[in-house]
């Protein structure tokens, strides 16, 4: 690790849309790995705004990977569990078909095969699930999952969790140490399936999440299934890392993740 040199660019240094500011940012650290964790995903906003949803998830894929196989650049970008519509109720691996439901699940699908259509050897494409993680989370979410379960216990008497929603929660922390595990391995292009081991519905996760923090306010479990909601997400979204764990990258389960996650909070206060 200490051989490497990492060189992290923002939003503010780069816009992934533009195609020229790009190849002139490739050209000028020449990088032997470019690691793509740009992505428009706010699903609710991803309906209202499909065009910027397929700029970002679909269109700046493909020229990153049109770039890097220009240039003899290995390419890693993430995509998500929303390829999938859910139905198959047990867990998904990397070689079963997507279906996805709604505009984010579609523009992340068509980045996928984008990039695996022009480079497939020298693309790794990670699904992951129920990401959370940093001090503050996702600017476009205005936080994560985790930090925005506990403001609302601070700020109401009661929180409501959806129950029959159940995917592969997964800690950043544990995302980027098997990334990086995969490029170590040498890993062949194509699609891999990186989440932490486990599963659980978002008020399992919630209820953990309470523990881990000492909260007591009360928790209410609200089984959604029977109603119609725009846009629709996947009820069972579990994701089998099968090809990662033949190169024997195994991740933590998820309530070690989310462990590591308040370790790593309380570190930063």
């Amino acid at each position: 690790l200490s051989k490497l040199e990492i060189i992290g660019l923002s939003r503010k240094d780069l816009e992934v849309t533009n195609y020229v500011q790009v190849e002139k940012t490739i050209s000028r650290f020449r990088p032997d790995v470019l690691i793509n964790t740009s992505a428009y995903h706010a699903v609710p906003i991803c309906e209202k705004n499909p065009l910027e949803a397929m700029a970002v998830n679909f269109l700046a894929v493909k020229n990153l990977a049109r770039l890097c196989q220009k240039k003899n650049i290995f390419l890693v970008t993430f995509s998500t569990d929303y390829v999938f519509d859910g139905e198959k109720k047990q867990a998904y691996s990397e070689s079963d078909e997507p279906a996805p439901l709604q505009v984010y699940g579609l523009s992340k699908l068509a980045g996928e095969e984008a990039a695996l259509r022009l480079y497939h050897k020298g693309v790794l494409v990670i699904r992951t699930a129920g990401l959370y993680g940093g001090a503050k989370g996702a600017v476009s979410k205005g936080g994560n999952f985790v930090l925005n379960i506990m403001k609302e216990a601070r700020d109401k008497k009661t929180v409501t969790v959806r129950s029959d929603q159940v995917t592969s929660t997964t800690y950043a922390g544990d995302l980027s140490r098997a990334t990086l595990a995969l490029l170590k391995r040498k890993a062949s292009g194509g699609v891999y399936h990186l989440t932490n081991e486990g599963h659980c519905s978002w008020y399992e996760f919630a209820k953990e999440i309470y523990r881990l923090a000492g909260i007591t306010k009360k928790l209410i479990p609200v089984d959604r299934s029977s109603q119609s909601f725009s846009p629709q997400r996947p009820k069972f979204s579990v994701l089998k890392n099968n090809k990662a764990k033949k190169l024997g990258v195994v991740l933590p389960t998820w309530r070690t993740g989310l462990k590591s996650y308040f370790a790593y909070l309380a570190s930063v206060k």
